[in-house]
């Protein structure tokens, strides 16, 4: 049978919040999805993720919440995130964090999925462990057509090119392998030659019309001056969902159909 999994990149701030809240219970009906995840570091201000925004994800319809540099920004999930396993943080942050970067959760139909995120490090501020060898640990852990039925690896880093090669090195082991962090949406959406869906980026859930989700303002001024004057902001304008829609066999793990997805907002629509 084929498993319907949709990922959605960044949330951001309020907008991006709204936005889930309002769109994600219709879309998981509509498009009958079995599995959503969602990565929520930008959700509380445009910065971490809070245990009430992390609530209102999975209240929403989200079935797993990832998280990513960010992840303890917002200080009270440093003790939330203990308390609710489906909130995700990476594999190859600091061991001392609490919280986990890697579990399998139930589907529709009592179908396996594990969800696992990684931090890349090129261009990140802080090095972290290498993120091969972390998701290479998990994925030899959980096989596609043994322990899991579907497997999604949320790439959360800088470069591109660090991506691409996460996808590749995953590719046959995992499901799906989708990027985060850089909040603007690649057009590279494709079914790796292994089987496993894959995009760079997923975008953002969050205000288009702004700095990747931030207001416009105080970027602009740093760029052009070189002098920052207040704190970023996130944009309050109608929030696009933005991120990745995939079909999986759940006997072999592989990925059948992949689609690029914009709902609402500034960019055009689009459905699976």
């Amino acid at each position: 049978m084929v498993m319907k999994i949709l990922f959605l990149g960044d949330v951001v701030g309020r907008t991006g919040r709204a936005a889930i809240e309002n769109h994600l219970p219709r879309l998981r009906e509509s498009w009958q999805l079995d599995f959503v995840v969602v990565n929520g570091e930008n959700a509380s201000n445009g910065a971490g993720l809070t245990g009430a925004h992390a609530k209102l994800l999975l209240d929403a319809g989200a079935d797993c919440v990832t998280l990513g540099d960010h992840a303890f920004d917002q200080k009270d999930m440093m003790q939330f995130i203990d308390t609710e396993p489906r909130v995700l943080r990476p594999i190859n942050y600091a061991r001392s964090a609490p919280g986990k970067g890697a579990r399998v959760f139930e589907a529709k139909g009592g179908r396996k999925v594990l969800v696992a995120q990684i931090l890349g490090q090129v261009f990140m501020k802080r090095p972290f462990d290498d993120p091969f060898s972390a998701i290479d640990a998990v994925l030899k852990a959980h096989p596609l057509g043994g322990m899991v039925n579907a497997s999604l690896v949320d790439m959360h880093c800088e470069a591109t090119s660090e991506k691409m090669a996460m996808g590749h090195w995953c590719d046959g082991r995992a499901s799906v392998v989708v990027g985060t962090h850089t909040h603007v949406p690649t057009a590279d959406a494709m079914i790796l030659p292994g089987g496993t869906a894959y995009q760079t980026d997923a975008g953002m859930c969050g205000d288009y019309n702004s700095v990747i989700g931030m207001d416009k303002a105080e970027p602009m001024r740093r760029f052009i001056t070189g002098m920052g004057k207040e704190r970023f902001s996130p944009a309050s304008g109608e929030a696009t969902l933005s991120g990745l829609y995939a079909e999986i066999d759940d006997r072999t793990g592989k990925a059948s159909r992949v689609a690029m997805i914009r709902e609402a907002g500034l960019l055009q629509a689009a459905a699976p």
